[in-house]
């Protein structure tokens, strides 16, 4: 009998889990390892469309998703009274909505697809690599405890700013920002919440969101932009310089921000981002791969980051099954993918700024359109608005 192929996915959010699941179907063994010491429940709303919503079918999981979806009824935007300038309900087919028909939570996501594949699939938390040596039939690792091991292949499914890519593309920065950063926040309930996504543009380029979850809490989130050449504190601030910052900036917004600023204070889930785009011209090299938004990560902006995630998952694990040839099997998964993150990546003229107007004319036009376009005739008229391009990619069948 030939002994199977063995795999190191680096990563356990959505892009890891949701490839060992096909890579372990593929008749690989799988070890996926993790940074954090377990499985992280946190993140904020992410949506599942077109392809994506194909892949989870075919994986068995959509009935699970739509049971830990959060019931967001719609997007809302907010004008300086706190009256709603135009209402766009949620989506009613796999692809359509700012708000998607099947909304989730990030950690909640995460959890159905760990349930999915730990009795199969060997995973390992508080774990990092330490250096890869690739040594053309398969790659040497040694982690971050100084035990080595020898994988077919690694695969690297991490986040937007990936420090293990760091070992794959040495002075390579991959990340174009889109000139904003985004502060995210979990805030208790109140009694005047709803289950809209809410929505509030306030001068400066700022903006408010509050988001419902199914777990009783909002997810909200600040955002305000920055300069492709200012520097900005990212990821969890311990600190407290961020936050300090962010109730300077937002001192004066409006609408819910004394609320917001005022939890932030003490939320435990606090996390600042710079908002931006991974572009890369390989994939892979070696016996190394890149999946999900290590690879090509198309913002919060784009509506398609988990649908991404999955979608080059489910290729990448269907060439590696289909070809016994690792170095063939990478290069067709970026042949069929890359058109697909492309569209992905072409965000509409203008974004992000023209829905974070710096101005009061400008969020008087910007709020006009929104008017227009969730009347009866210019729905009919603006149907693409919300509409990512999640569709415009046919699933291979690999059996």
């Amino acid at each position: 009998m030939t002994a199977r192929r063995r795999v190191l996915i680096s990563g356990a959010s959505i892009a890891g889990p949701a490839l060992a699941f096909w890579m372990e179907r593929a008749a690989w063994d799988v070890t996926v390892i993790e940074r954090a010491p377990e499985l992280r429940a946190g993140g904020q709303n992410i949506d599942i469309r077109g392809a994506g919503r194909e892949v989870v079918r075919r994986m068995g999981v959509e009935d699970a998703i739509r049971a830990r979806n959060t019931r967001e009824a719609g997007t809302r935007f907010i004008g300086t009274r706190g009256q709603t300038v135009a209402s766009f309900p949620a989506g009613r087919d796999d692809t359509g909505g700012a708000t998607a028909e099947l909304e989730i939570l990030r950690g909640e996501l995460s959890r159905v697809l760990f349930d999915l594949t730990h009795e199969r699939v060997e995973y390992r938390f508080g774990t990092t690599i330490r250096s890869i040596d690739d040594r053309g039939a398969g790659a040497h690792v040694t982690f971050d405890d100084g035990t080595d091991e020898q994988f077919d292949l690694v695969v690297i499914a991490e986040g937007m700013r990936s420090r293990t890519r760091r070992l794959i593309f040495p002075g390579v920065d991959p990340i174009v920002s889109k000139n904003m950063s985004t502060a995210y926040l979990t805030i208790p309930r109140e009694p005047d919440d709803t289950d809209w996504w809410r929505w509030y543009t306030a001068t400066g380029g700022r903006s408010i969101s509050l988001r419902p979850d199914n777990l009783g809490t909002i997810r909200a989130t600040l955002s305000y932009p920055t300069r492709g050449d200012e520097r900005a504190d990212t990821g969890d601030d311990d600190s407290g310089r961020s936050r300090d910052a962010l109730l300077r900036r937002f001192a004066d917004a409006g609408w819910q921000a004394p609320r917001v600023l005022r939890e932030m204070a003490h939320a435990k889930e606090f996390y600042l981002d710079r908002v931006g785009q991974v572009h890369l011209d390989t994939w892979h090299r070696g016996s190394v791969a890149l999946v999900g938004d290590a690879a090509y990560c198309a913002s919060p902006l784009s509506g398609m980051g988990t649908t991404l995630s999955l979608v080059g998952a489910y290729v990448l694990a269907g060439e590696l099954g289909r070809s016994t040839d690792v170095e063939t099997a990478l290069q067709r998964y970026e042949d069929i993918l890359r058109p697909f993150v492309e569209r992905a990546q072409d965000l509409p003229p203008g974004t992000p700024r023209l829905a974070n107007p710096r101005s009061r004319a400008g969020r008087a036009l910007f709020h006009g359109v929104l008017r227009a376009a969730s009347s009866r005739a210019g729905r009919r008229l603006t149907t693409g608005l919300f509409r990512p391009p999640a569709d415009t990619f046919a699933l291979p069948d690999y059996g």
